[in-house]
């Protein structure tokens, strides 16, 4: 039985199909020892070369072809399909939290349905729609947001009762349920005939497919891909695709400059069972029932049905070698409660016959979002692995977004949620990975409400100040890796409560961060953002301002000790980075950037500026500690503690000058708060930290100081409309759609990335603009809060999404901020949005399907110091993305 599985959950045509398939390759045969002959030569070169033959690989070399690559070659190490794509369970489910994701998963299931028409492979394609139920409210409010994600993008789907739950799967057990979520278009698929399909299609193209070849390691000389070396011989290439899946860590590691690819893989069990007595029918929907931890699927007339258990069991920490996957040891123990759930919600399975237990590796990632893109430290390596056991919803669209990666330099959408670049080295510890994953796979069907925080490897990256901070009552959370504080717990409030305070609601933390905020405008707070990416940019001539010149978007050649906020632009006019930048002297410059930036910023700057060694880029992040003095009595805590002038006329805003703070030396000081509001950044020298902290508390006491966190100052800057990197902004908008032409040197006659762009944009108009929003008929203690993503309706039509939103303390209202978008109401197509456009409707942001009208502001820069101000704001989000 378990033989005839394995060929069944695989191809059940491999044996017959696969001299045909040979032939279709036009390969020739050898006398090879192995099971399966493959070609005597592999060519000595390539375009490109990808390394995987499952559903990510097959898919990259598909939607590679079509793209007019020619030049091709897949190597599989064992057979095609044969690792944890022949294990899949086949769900191709567009229901996803992060949008990105629900992109691709939808692109995947439209190039399914057309698949085995294409290729003439049978793909056991079946739409049989997907109902994930809720068994509380909390969950269905969570599917809420998601079906309304969805309708907006034009997928059917619809929030239904348990009554309706029973019509559409009658073995259902509704008893428990207040709800669920029903999407009609979702598909059953054969993973492994899908990858074989996608394969024969870029097989007819010219890609040439080699199985039973390893790669042993990829080559990189002057950081550029080079060629691969193969238990079969050298392949030149200029660009490597690493699909290898649960071997993409491994691979990555093998060459001299070794790729950290952070994934992890973990054991996965599913159940197989023979035909029911009265066999299902095969276009029953697939159940998931996320509070049970499992999901549930017909399979050739009986179940396939697995889930996320809470104690996973991680794999191969150790390292791997096994070629194909095996079908790993049965664990029935281990499965046993997900097995109880299954039998609760299905109670007419208990005379079921069980053919088999199916325990096989899955790959995970520590943020539970996939892995793509390019190598920060390989040009031409680029990597896509860690499916989070959702390879076959996004197989398809991953492997467009990185055939166009590859062919165009980018990607046709944003995909920065997905990018390698998000992580750095600190990720691919070994220990990190296996503590991370055995939290990221319970976490899959885990309810999760808006800012929650992963438990695992923390406290990795800690200021100097953790402790003192910590011993006063911060909470933290965690951004690349380094530990910022949410907020400050007042001594005498029930701290359990705060922890566990998980809701969609108001929080528990509201009257807290409110405090903060109030002290933040009449007295002064104190802010640790050292976790900002700060980088120096020097040089023994005029090379550093020459080069920054080109890749800003601002101009750089201000006097000595000026700070500019400006953005660090792609071709397209989009926001690479968005920072500041302080000039020291003549000959260097200070870049302070967002603290997800370190690893990103670092690449994009390697790759674009000239190999010089008069020109020196250095990551001096750890050099300092970042204190923000925000409020209006900032000024008189540091003109007291440096026995300096720091009113406006000394030190007007938007300055950087070093000082002595206390008995510390060398200290930058910044007019700048990130925020809008009065105050000062203070970079210290990482050894003088604590001094600095201790004195700025002491002298500060008369004035009322006290610690302040980042929610506090989240509402801050999104009261005052200003934008940040990764949340909303990003490489697809443009200075023009955000309001912040004034950051732009486009009539000084200098030349700078992204300036064609900007300038078509300001003769003919922008196709999107940032907007703030206003709620007015929102109850902030009984209605559901606004988060982020939420879509935005203007005379009743969708416009677009909310990129981040807070409770404004001052205005008492919840503030949104987003871009609107103007469609045409006949062909659909994007017009130009003008300001009468935006002010001229009427506006709704819909939260979890619930409709609230909304004031919408294109805040005026009528005078000098409303600009001013607006210059202030620099990245500094801890947004923990859903």
């Amino acid at each position: 039985a378990a033989g005839m599985f394995l060929r069944l959950l695989s191809d059940i045509q491999w044996r017959a199909a696969h001299p045909k398939w040979r032939r279709m390759t036009g390969s020739q045969r050898s006398t090879s020892t192995t099971a399966e002959p493959h070609p005597l030569s592999l060519p000595a070169q390539a375009q490109v070369v990808i390394c995987g033959g499952g559903i990510m690989g097959t898919s990259v070399a598909y939607h590679l072809s079509k793209m007019g690559f020619k030049d091709i070659v897949l190597l599989e190490q064992g057979r095609l399909a044969a690792g944890t794509t022949r294990f899949c369970a086949g769900i191709v489910s567009t229901a996803r939290p992060v949008s990105i994701e629900l992109k691709m998963a939808h692109y995947s299931n439209k190039l399914y349905q057309q698949l085995e028409q294409e290729t003439g492979v049978q793909t056991g394609y079946m739409k049989t729609g997907s109902i994930s139920l809720a068994q509380t409210q909390d969950r269905l409010i969570s599917l809420k947001r998601i079906a309304s994600s969805l309708n907006v993008m034009g997928i059917p789907c619809e929030i239904i009762s348990p009554k309706k739950v029973s019509q559409l799967h009658p073995l259902i057990n509704i008893h428990d349920l207040v709800g669920a979520m029903y999407v009609p278009e979702d598909a059953l698929v054969s993973s492994a005939n899908v990858s074989l399909a996608l394969a024969t299609a870029a097989s007819r193209n010219g890609v040439q497919i080699h199985e039973r070849t390893s790669v042993s390691h990829v080559t990189i000389q002057k950081g550029r891909v080079t060629g691969v070396e193969t238990d079969r011989g050298r392949i030149q290439c200029e660009y490597f695709v690493n699909c290898a899946g649960q071997w993409a860590y491994e691979l990555g590691h093998s060459g001299e400059e070794p790729v950290h690819i952070p994934v992890h893989a973990c054991e996965h069990f599913y159940l197989l069972t023979h035909p029911l007595q009265e066999p299902l029918s095969s276009s029953l929907p697939t159940i998931v029932d996320p509070d049970g931890r499992i999901y549930i699927r017909n399979w050739q007339g009986g179940i396939l049905s697995g889930g996320f258990e809470k104690n996973p069991k991680p794999l191969f920490t150790e390292g791997r070698n096994q070629l194909e996957i095996q079908n790993l040891q049965e664990d029935w123990d281990h499965f046993g409660p997900l097995l109880s759930a299954l039998l609760r919600r299905m109670p007419g399975l208990e005379a079921l016959q069980i053919m088999q237990l199916v325990n096989c590796p899955e790959s995970f990632t520590p943020d539970m979002r996939c892995i793509m893109g390019e190598s920060p430290t390989a040009r031409g390596y680029f990597v896509l692995a860690g499916m989070n056991s959702a390879g076959i919803s996004y197989g398809g669209g991953a492997g467009k977004y990185l055939a166009e990666w590859i062919v165009n330099g980018y990607p046709s959408e944003n995909v920065w949620p997905l990018d390698l670049k998000r992580f750095g080295t600190l990720q691919s510890s070994r220990t990190f990975l296996r503590h991370r994953v055995m939290e990221v796979m319970p976490l899959m069907y885990d309810l999760k409400v808006p800012r929650w925080d992963f438990q695992t490897g923390r406290q990795l990256r800690t200021s100097p100040l953790y402790d003192r901070l910590d011993a006063q009552g911060a909470r933290w959370m965690e951004k690349h890796g380094f530990e910022r504080v949410k907020y400050f717990v007042p001594p005498g409030s029930d701290l359990l409560d705060l922890d566990h305070s998980k809701t969609f609601y108001k929080p528990d933390w509201f009257d807290i961060v409110g405090a903060e905020v109030k002290c933040c405008k009449e007295a002064v707070c104190v802010i640790d953002m050292s976790s900002f990416t700060k980088f120096e940019i020097s040089s023994t001539g005029d090379q550093a301002l020459e080069n920054l010149q080109y890749l800003f978007s601002n101009d750089l050649d201000v006097p000595v000790g000026h700070v500019v906020h400006t953005g660090m632009l792609n071709e397209k006019g989009g926001y690479e980075n968005d920072c500041s930048i302080a000039r020291l002297s003549k000959r260097s410059f200070f870049m302070i950037s967002p603290t997800d930036q370190q690893v990103h910023c670092w690449a994009w700057l390697k790759n674009h500026l000239p190999d010089d060694s008069n020109l020196v880029l250095e990551d001096v992040t750890w050099k300092y500690t970042a204190l923000n003095l925000i409020g209006p009595r900032a000024v008189d805590v540091l003109s007291e503690l440096s026995y300096a002038p720091m009113t406006a006329e000394h030190f007007p805003s938007l300055f950087c000058k070093e000082m002595s703070v206390g008995y510390a030396n060398g200290i930058r000081v910044m007019s700048i708060t990130h925020t809008g509001e009065p105050g000062f950044v203070l970079y210290i020298p990482i050894e003088y930290a604590l001094h600095v902290y201790n004195e700025v508390m002491n002298m500060g006491q008369k004035y009322g100081i006290r610690n302040a966190g980042y929610y506090a100052l989240r509402s801050l800057r999104i009261e005052k409309f200003f934008a940040f990197w990764g949340q909303d902004l990003d490489a697809f908008t443009t200075p023009m759609e955000c309001g912040r032409e004034f950051q732009v040197k486009l009539d000084k006659g200098m030349e700078f990335l992204g300036q064609e762009v900007l300038l078509e944009q300001k003769q003919n108009g922008v196709y999107k603009r940032f907007t703030m929003f206003i709620l007015e008929d929102h109850d902030t203690d009984m209605d559901l809060w606004p988060w982020w993503g939420e879509p935005i309706f203007r005379n009743g039509r969708y416009v677009g999404k909310t990129t981040s939103s807070a409770y404004s303390y001052t205005l008492e209202r919840h503030v949104c901020l987003g871009f609107v978008h103007h469609f045409d109401e006949q062909t659909g197509e994007e017009l130009v949005v003008t300001t009468d456009f935006i002010n001229q409707g009427e506006y709704e942001i819909d939260i979890a399907g619930q409709r609230f009208q909304a004031k919408a502001k294109l805040y005026p820069f009528s005078s000098l110091f409303a600009q001013r101000r607006r210059k202030d704001d620099v990245e500094l989000s801890g947004y923990q993305r859903e």
